[in-house]
């Protein structure tokens, strides 16, 4: 199982970015989803997830700027960004869980699989 996150940059403030995370040796279509991040000097933090049945959640520093996504005939994980802040900057890891649930969780010991990680920048 190999998880590859793409769309990283360098932004400014108020910018919007896409991630995206490619699967192989997995499928996306029915298992829960998630996108981690981790900022320099801190733990690894859980910001959304995604339920088999595709019901999301996120944590109150990224609801309403940030939507968590799946595409089926890509077999691809998305994390759509706007409205970015300083904060924001930090390593982005897509996760993935075997089995079908229909809440998902943003705990890291809920996932089996993840990717490499990819570098977002925010700053002016």
């Amino acid at each position: 199982v190999q998880l590859v996150e793409s769309g990283g940059d360098l932004v400014q403030p108020g910018d919007s970015l896409r991630l995206s995370c490619v699967a192989s040796g997995f499928t996306f279509s029915s298992n829960a989803l998630a996108w981690f991040r981790q900022a320099p000097g801190k733990e690894r933090e859980g910001i959304a997830c995604l339920s088999s049945n595709n019901m999301p959640y996120y944590v109150p520093s990224v609801k309403g700027r940030f939507r968590i996504s799946r595409d089926k005939d890509k077999n691809s994980l998305l994390l759509e960004m706007n409205s970015l802040k300083i904060e924001d900057t930090a390593v982005y890891y897509c996760a993935a869980r075997e089995g079908v649930t229909t809440r998902c969780l943003v705990s890291r010991s809920e996932y089996d699989y993840w990717g490499q990680g990819i570098q977002v920048t925010v700053s002016s």
